[in-house]
């Protein structure tokens, strides 16, 4: 989804006769639909249930792959691009929620490990793009989006809801029932004795009735709140997915072929993945955030350089090799942590009752920042090459302190520990 546009590009733009503007806006505007849909993800996670707005999701991206497939004019591409945006808008809030609020306290790490591999197969989405993308045209790379999509509508009626859900709506009895089957061997006991303590933990959170945005920054929920939010913004504006948008157009600029750029992202995208699904659970959330912000900032610093000699007039071998690192190890870092971890995070320091408010807050703050930083990707590029590359260099050091001095380790807790613990409710 996100890698779509940069293996498209040069299709769209020869068939649609776009120029680099309205490329943009196409490279853009699903974060504009990503901005909707996150100011009503929370809040429709709250109402209908974790899986039926996982359900709604796939609609909206079922629609918009076709209507991307079939356009035949650029304000449909643009329509097509902004409802997979409200896609993805409600699915980066819901997945990682549901999945933290199904984990078992003594296996939560199985559970952090099955995220990462949901973070796995967007990475070889990407990769797939960025492979496939070179051999086929970008209306049968478009068609192919809806596979997974009907997979999903389908699926979705075969999993349990969430039940910690349940027990916000006060279902007692299809909570146990649910957590019944999601613990599979475990004892009657142990399973009553979990319902106990979930249905108190939410009890004392929902009697707090705090679900308004001006009820989030209450000094409680300050640290929450200021860590998930920072870790959403740094995600973007660190710039990761608009080189994602624009990855061929870069390997282009530097002097490279963007078939051979793209083809060794897909490559290298995958094991980078597997090793942060290998790792999480041993080194922990926070170890990792630190392992990936060094490395982005180290490649973004290497393709600054690589920019600047090349503005100097060098060229050859040094300058090809030093973008060809920065650009392969953009992905690379960006897997092993920033990719993943801030919904893993955001997933487990709300507590219920803000849960739905502060997603959608979140989330807001996350594609606004990717909406800011895409669309004016391509005219920073053109004004400074060099520069645009320190800049985020810059924003990356910073990024290592923020996440040295904020960012606590979620490793081995439970949700209701987590929250009570970092809200000060307790």
């Amino acid at each position: 989804m996100y890698g779509y546009s940069s293996p498209a590009e040069s299709g769209i733009m020869a068939e649609m006769g776009m120029s680099v503007a309205q490329y943009s806006t196409f490279g853009s505007i699903m974060t504009l639909g990503g901005m909707l849909g996150s100011l009503f993800n929370g809040k429709m996670a709250d109402i209908i249930g974790r899986r039926y707005t996982m359900w709604v999701s796939a609609l909206f991206f079922l629609v918009s792959w076709s209507t991307i497939a079939f356009a035949k004019v650029p304000w449909l591409l643009d329509l097509g691009r902004f409802v997979l945006g409200i896609a993805v808008g409600i699915n980066v809030y819901v997945v990682p929620i549901y999945i933290a609020e199904i984990t078992p306290e003594k296996t939560r790490g199985a559970f952090t490990l099955t995220h990462q591999v949901f973070q796995f197969m967007i990475t070889f989405g990407f990769s797939l793009a960025y492979a496939v993308g070179t051999i086929i045209s970008w209306r049968a790379l478009a068609l192919l989006g809806d596979i997974p999509c009907l997979l999903h509508v389908v699926g979705i009626f075969f999993i349990p809801e969430s039940p910690r859900w349940l027990a916000k709506l006060g279902k007692d009895k299809e909570l146990e029932a649910t957590l019944k089957y999601l613990r599979g061997n475990a004892s009657a006991d142990d399973v009553s004795q979990e319902a106990l303590e979930i249905k108190e933990h939410t009890k004392l959170f929902e009697s707090l009735s705090e679900n308004r945005i001006q009820d989030l920054f209450q000094h409680k929920y300050a640290d929450a709140l200021i860590v998930v939010a920072g870790l959403m913004v740094l995600q973007e504006f660190g710039g990761t997915n608009a080189f994602s948008y624009y990855a061929a157009s870069i390997f282009e600029m530097a002097g490279l072929s963007g078939t051979f750029g793209m083809v060794s992202i897909a490559i290298i995208q995958i094991p980078a993945t597997i090793t942060s699904v290998l790792l999480t659970d041993k080194l922990g959330r926070r170890p990792l955030l630190l392992i990936s912000a060094l490395g982005l900032f180290l490649s973004t610093f290497l393709l600054g350089l690589a920019f600047l000699l090349q503005e100097l007039g060098k060229s050859g071998t040094i300058v090809a090799l030093l973008a060809c690192i920065g650009m392969l190890g953009l992905p690379i870092a960006f897997s092993l942590g920033m990719a993943g971890l801030p919904g893993v995070v955001m997933a487990e320091v709300f507590p219920i009752n803000i849960k739905g408010t502060a997603g959608s807050l979140v989330t807001f703050l996350n594609w606004s920042s990717s909406w800011i930083v895409t669309y004016s990707f391509n005219f920073v590029m053109l004004w400074n090459s060099a520069g645009t590359f320190f800049i985020f260099t810059g924003i990356w050091i910073l990024g290592i302190l923020f996440i040295a001095r904020f960012v606590p380790e979620t490793k081995g807790r439970s949700l209701e520990e987590l929250q009570t613990s970092i809200t000060h409710i307790m």
